[in-house]
């Protein structure tokens, strides 16, 4: 969960950078070069090219997941306020469970459903303090981005339980992504803005930070955690968020925020997934006690066997009507 939590901690310290230091007159080229340096930073890294069924598998992730995602995003942005935005994004978690019970077979728990609707409570109380106007056409693009977005990451997750490198499927989306919006950015906006020193700086954490390494942290939290779960981590977007704009531009929190937090993490604690112990107790298991199978004693486990396949032991786990042997079990016919 730590390690998932990197993710929405870089994508909410993102809204601040880019707001700050992009152009924002260029949404389809900062697309570009965030997903498409990030991509071949981490295509370096693990050195693997796509195979077999993993061609047309990036090009689908990378279209979901990043050239589709990020130009929604961009447009959400632009024609809602961020409170609305984000509280529209706040769905995430309940439709990850749902999509994932239909893809993955991931039934969400009760604790993950009450950690969803506390969450998005906490949200709303953190986001929601004015009587902002409100876009519909800025409403859907929100909503659609949370959708593909969605529907992308459980696919991710059902796709790479194949055993696929987490870094290698990152790097793999990350690049088709960014070369599916690298042409449209051309035709569409024309030549690549001119960027200031503190513009590329900006880029740099962007593409490693917020790119790269937050989505290799969430895919793999996505293998290894339920959907449930890792759709509560994200809630730390817009917290994240929240207390940037109180350490960086000098916001106030009210206690209506303060209480919002509260009820967002709660939320994200109700999620956790059971730790081993308490389901295992810590205890080691006892070997099975010798079945019985129509009044005959069976060993459970094969003995070790010579280098010509002969049991060492001079017992054998096929009963035979010879002598029972000095290892087999008292009562048994013999082996």
């Amino acid at each position: 969960m730590a390690l998932t939590a990197v993710a929405p901690v870089a994508w909410g310290a993102n809204y601040y950078v880019t707001h700050a230091f992009l152009p924002p007159d260029s949404p389809l080229y900062g697309a570009a070069l965030r997903a498409l340096p990030a991509g071949l930073v981490l295509l370096g890294l693990c050195g693997q090219r796509p195979r077999g069924a993993w061609w047309w598998r990036s090009a689908v992730l990378g279209l979901l997941n990043v050239s589709v995602f990020f130009v929604l995003v961009y447009a959400a942005s632009q024609l809602l306020p961020t409170s609305i935005a984000s509280t529209v994004m706040a769905m995430s978690p309940p439709a990850m469970m749902l999509i994932a019970w239909a893809l993955v077979s991931e039934r969400p728990g009760i604790a993950h459903l009450a950690g969803a609707a506390t969450g998005l409570g906490g949200v709303c109380l953190m986001l929601l303090t004015g009587t902002e106007g409100v876009s519909v056409p800025g409403v859907l693009a929100s909503a659609a981005a949370m959708l593909v977005s969605a529907f992308g990451h459980i696919l991710t997750k059902r796709w790479n339980d194949s055993g696929t490198d987490v870094l290698a499927s990152t790097a793999w989306q990350l690049t088709a992504g960014g070369l599916f919006l690298l042409p449209v950015a051309a035709a569409v906006e024309g030549p690549p803005p001119a960027l200031s020193a503190p513009a590329l700086l900006a880029f740099g954490y962007v593409t490693l930070v917020a790119t790269a390494l937050a989505f290799a942290a969430w895919f793999t939290g996505l293998r290894h955690l339920p959907a449930g779960t890792v759709g509560l981590v994200g809630l730390l977007n817009p917290v994240t968020g929240v207390l940037l704009g109180t350490a960086v531009a000098g916001d106030v929190l009210t206690v209506q925020q303060l209480c919002g937090l509260a009820l967002v993490l709660a939320g994200v604690v109700l999620g956790r997934p059971a730790r081993a112990g308490r389901r295992g107790g810590g205890r080691t298991p006892l070997p099975p006690a010798p079945a019985l199978v129509s009044g005959r004693a069976r060993l459970t486990a094969e003995p070790p066997r010579t280098a010509r396949g002969a049991p060492s032991t001079g017992c054998s786990t096929r009963c035979a009507p010879a002598p029972a042997g000095p290892n087999c079990p008292r009562g048994g016919r013999g082996c």
